[in-house]
């Protein structure tokens, strides 16, 4: 393949801001074109950032013999067909989180992609950064001890562009859970290796969301390893930070300003006794960038995608009963999911 031609599937800030050029900047790939629900706003962006078409359709985008793959950013609950029409038309996916709105879409998603042979991926950019990538080392080298606990505190503010179905459109899948409670789940299974077995929640609305679509969560999840990991996401705090730790038996790692699509953030080491390390965290590649790149070689034929359509599925899983804990008051058991 001496080029892999690319097209957008939806017009939103994601694709715009932080995938398209990331795609024409990657070796031997440019993007083609951009299909999205309004042609009016789809042909916007392709006069934004230099495309050569606006698809009226996504028939015709998916009968465009230059176009290998495409990237999904469209409302939740137009990831799965989308997807599924994509597979059958041969195009390779790179799908944004969460996968889909339910296990079933996103088992169907997966069989088209294993009955076509096309790369499936789902696009949780975290496993590209470099500070994340970072702590998976820690982890993995044994520098922190056996690992006991982690905190992710994802609570931010929602900028007023993107306060629109996130906050309002439930068949859209809205809310801060499935917005933001997948990123926490695949980055409990790639930093710490572990499978997350079990969660307990408590979700609210702080004003922000429309009445009955909650803005805010905090919770507890339990790995199979009996490692404890505190997450707090939300879309109503301005001004407290994000970041992630991991505690071992040894030492500890805190991570803060890491929770951002661009490549930023710092990282100290801290053992009992001795004064804080600060952790070179060499190559800060662009995490989308990387994201694009082992597709696009994953495409080819070489390595895996960054997160497969199974991880996005098992990060879909763990949000899935947050919610379903958040609703019911109780301990939830995460389904264990499998294709086939």
């Amino acid at each position: 393949m001496d080029e892999i031609g690319w097209a957008l599937i939806g017009a939103s800030f994601m694709a715009e801001d932080y995938v398209a050029g990331v795609i024409d900047a990657a070796d031997a790939a440019s993007v083609r074109g951009v299909f999205s629900s309004s042609l009016e706003r789809g042909r916007a962006l392709a006069e934004r950032c230099g495309l050569p078409r606006a698809y009226s359709s996504l028939d015709q985008l998916l009968a465009d013999s230059k176009v290998q793959a495409v990237y999904i950013s469209t409302t939740n609950e137009l990831h799965a067909p989308q997807t599924v029409a994509a597979a059958r038309a041969g195009k390779h996916v790179l799908c944004e989180k969460p996968l889909a709105l339910s296990l079933d879409e996103a088992t169907a998603m997966i069989r088209a992609a294993e009955e076509t042979g096309i790369v499936l991926a789902t696009c949780h950019n975290f496993r590209g950064a470099a500070t994340h990538r970072k702590l998976r080392e820690l982890v993995a080298s044994g520098a922190l001890g056996a690992p006991l606990a982690m905190r992710i505190f994802h609570a931010e503010y929602l900028p007023p562009r993107l306060q629109t179905w996130r906050l309002d459109g439930r068949k859209a899948g809205a809310g801060v859970i499935l917005d933001l409670t997948p990123h926490d789940a695949d980055l409990v299974r790639f930093v710490l290796g572990d499978e997350i077995e079990e969660v307990t929640a408590v979700a609210v609305n702080q004003g922000l969301a429309k009445a009955g679509i909650e803005d805010a969560v905090m919770g507890v999840m339990r790995t199979t390893r009996g490692v404890l990991v505190s997450f707090h996401d939300a879309f109503t705090v301005p001004h407290a930070g994000t970041g992630v730790q991991v505690h071992g038996t040894d030492a500890s790692v805190v991570a803060t300003g890491v929770m951002a699509r661009e490549p930023v953030g710092e990282i100290i080491l801290l053992r009992d006794g001795r004064e804080p390390e600060p952790v070179a965290v060499p190559d800060r590649l662009d995490p989308f960038a990387r994201t694009i790149d082992a597709f696009n070689s994953a495409v080819r034929g070489v390595g895996e995608p960054l997160a497969s359509g199974v991880d996005g599925a098992k990060a879909l899983a763990v949000a899935l009963a947050t919610a379903s804990s958040a609703h019911s008051g109780r301990h939830e058991r995460v389904p264990r999911f499998r294709v086939g």
